[in-house]
Order: C-alpha cells, then structure tokens, then sequence
C-alpha cells in the first residue's frame, strides 16, 4: 500500500463559493469607485450635462426653451458658465465627487434675499492653522473667478456675435417655418439669458468678496488685505466691463444685489 496520502480537496470546494463572492464583491466596489488611478469614470459626465442651465434660464422668465441641438460653443458657454453660477463652497467636496449635483434656480426664480455675509461667515467660522490662510482662500477664491470669467467671456462674445448673425439670416432663409423661427429666437433668448445669470452672480461674489474682507480686516488685519482687494477691484471692473459689451435686447430681469 503506498504512503503517499492524496490532498484533501473537500476544504477547497467548501471555499470555493466564498472566493466568488469575494471576487464578485471587490468588482461590484471596484466599479463604483471610478475609473483607474482613482480618476473620475468618463461616463461619469456627458456632453450635454449642463444643458439645463440654459432651460432653467428660459422657464424662470416663463420662456420655452429652444428644441434645436447645442453648438459647441453653446455647449462650452453652458459648461463655462456652471462653476460662476453655484456660489463658492456652497456645498462639501465629497458631495461633488460622489455625484450630488443638483440644478441651480436662476436669480429670478429665487424669492430668497441674498445674503452677502454668508460666504464671509463661512471663511471666518471655519477653523484655518493661520488667519493668513483664511486671505489666502479669499484671494485664491477671487483670482480663480477671474480666471474662469475670463474664459467665460471670450467665449460668451463668440456667442452674442453669431447669435447676431443669425438673427439677421432669419429675414433671407428660404421656407422658414413658424417652429424654426421660434427655436432660433428661444435659443438666442437662452443665450443672452445665461450671459446675464453669469453677469448677476458675479455681481453677487464681489459684494460677498469684499464684505469678506472687511471682516477679515476687523479680525486680523495684515498686509495681504491690500493684494485681495486689488484682485476683488479686478473682478468687479471685468464684470462691468462685460455687463456693458454684453448688453441685449433679449428678455432678462436686473437684480439688486447690495445690503
């Protein structure tokens, strides 16, 4: 009779399922923990996924928003237009990330005041390791919504030019119909709509901006208070340089936005 004893297989069955499920388990969470690297999945955004800025912008003023498809400038002045209008830090980095994007009331939906302080208490209220930090965000806050207008504009004036032109080109089209002359004059009107949505809102962040640093001057003051508000003084006169280049006939609503 041999010595030799045959491995005893019956554990390994016995594990076999629980290894399936292990295996299964750690794809399900690998799926929905992004893409590879930890970098954000691509089916995670899509083309369109701020075209509702422009919907939102027409049905707050009782308007039908266009059924024609969006150019790619259209697009871009949309995506661009997203990070000016949501305030800044108005809600947690984790809800960004793990998909809580909500659309945004135009202003002239909203009945609620707007509350300059809130952005000023926000930053003096959270807990920095130097009050330098705290100019620092401000500053950074600031120089980054410059930034962003900056891209904004230029894109927004390629915009309201064909936009123009288009409006022109609807007294020589050949068998226009009643639906397509309403679709091209909606999507004008959403345009310019969402180019004063951004002009509004900006408005809205330099007062936020500079009651912030007039508390954070009472607070503890430093030199740095002059570099922020030279870049605050910066982002007021791109917005009311744009506010006057930008100027249309299209349907819109002004707002107040000191107190």
């Amino acid at each position: 009779m041999s010595m030799i004893s045959t491995p005893n297989r019956t554990p390994l069955r016995r594990r076999m399922p629980i290894l399936v499920a292990v295996m299964l388990l750690g794809t399900t969470l690998g799926g929905c923990a992004g893409g590879d690297f930890g970098r954000t999945r691509n089916n995670a955004v899509t083309d369109d996924m701020h075209r509702w800025v422009g919907i939102e912008a027409t049905g707050s003023v009782g308007l039908k928003s266009s059924e024609f498809q969006l150019t790619d400038l259209e697009r871009q002045l949309r995506d661009q237009a997203y990070p000016l209008i949501e305030p800044p830090h108005s809600r947690p980095l984790w809800k960004s990330v793990f998909g809580d994007y909500k659309p945004i009331e135009a202003p002239w939906r909203q009945n609620v005041v707007f509350d300059r302080t809130a952005y000023g208490k926000l930053l003096i209220d959270e807990p920095h390791r130097s009050h330098s930090s705290r100019y620092a965000v401000l500053m950074d806050d600031v120089r980054n919504d410059i930034l962003r207008f900056e891209g904004f504009y230029a894109t927004a004036m390629r915009v309201t030019e064909l936009d123009r032109k288009r409006a022109a080109s609807l007294k020589l089209v050949s068998g226009l119909q009643p639906n397509e002359r309403l679709d091209a004059n909606a999507r004008m009107d959403e345009n310019a709509l969402i180019v004063q949505w951004v002009e509004q809102c900006l408005q809205r962040r330099v007062s936020s901006y500079k009651w912030a640093l007039e508390r954070l001057v009472i607070h503890a003051p430093d030199n740095t208070a002059a570099s922020a508000d030279m870049l605050i003084n910066e982002l007021a006169s791109q917005a009311n340089a744009a506010a006057g280049t930008l100027v249309s006939a299209r349907p819109g609503r002004a707002l107040r936005v000191g107190g």
